[in-house]
């Protein structure tokens, strides 16, 4: 799966990355000791996770995150 991440909301991608490992909120929160509240309130935008959350999501459910350089030259 590969999401450019300009494209969405925050609270997006973490939706999209929890559906893509088939797991609940609970169990996806859990593996980083974040309650279902917490995710759940992420995915709906009420509140926005740390980068270092998104990280240890991703290290816990082998998930890799590819940085890459955004296009800045102007045609």
């Amino acid at each position: 799966m590969q999401i450019k991440g300009n494209d969405y909301k925050p609270n997006e991608i973490l939706k999209f990355i929890r559906e893509a490992t088939n797991k609940t909120q609970k169990e996806f929160a859990k593996s980083i000791n974040k309650s279902k509240d917490w995710q759940q309130s992420n995915e709906l935008g009420r509140t926005n996770y740390l980068f270092k959350d998104l990280l240890e999501l991703c290290n816990k459910n082998n998930i890799e995150i590819l940085f890459v350089e955004k296009n800045t030259k102007k045609k």
